[in-house]
């Protein structure tokens, strides 16, 4: 499988660290995201892979949902976990950064928090929380919810 971090080099990195590694065309994201709770949060949810963070557009990420998972519609992050790959040096997650704007504005959140409860999703996920049924969507929120309070509360 090829890894979208060796097809992804025009893009800027703005931040790295250890664990986590972020790459946007969006400077925004560069203010937003608090990398040192990010590290924390990697660490509290027990994850041992390096995450790689891609931020796109709406039609990129669509592009990835049809030729990675034949899903004909967009979505505001996908997660490609490649924990059982020893091939793989980090888990990869690509955030749509048009869906994180339109979700703070339709939940009235902040942008700052609707980006760290993105990237949070996608550690839950990696963390082997789903979200594919109701009581499980519900856990995912519930999950995300303690997350922002306890990295992200102001």
């Amino acid at each position: 499988m090829v890894s979208l971090a060796s097809t992804k080099k025009t893009q800027e990195q703005y931040m790295s660290s250890d664990n986590i590694s972020i790459q946007s065309p969006f400077k925004e994201t560069a203010h937003l995201l608090d990398l040192e709770q990010l590290n924390r949060c990697h660490d509290y949810l027990h994850l041992t892979k390096h995450i790689q963070y891609f931020f796109m557009s709406d039609d990129e990420l669509l592009q990835v949902n049809l030729s990675s998972l034949g899903h004909d519609y967009y979505t505001d992050i996908i997660t490609f976990d490649y924990s059982d790959d020893d091939d793989m040096e980090s888990n990869e997650i690509l955030i749509s950064w048009d869906r994180v704007k339109e979700n703070a504005e339709t939940y009235k959140q902040s942008l700052k928090t609707e980006l760290h409860r993105v990237c949070f999703h996608g550690m839950l996920h990696l963390s082997g929380i789903k979200d594919k049924t109701e009581e499980e969507q519900n856990n995912m929120t519930k999950r995300e919810n303690e997350l922002l309070a306890l990295y992200c509360s102001t």
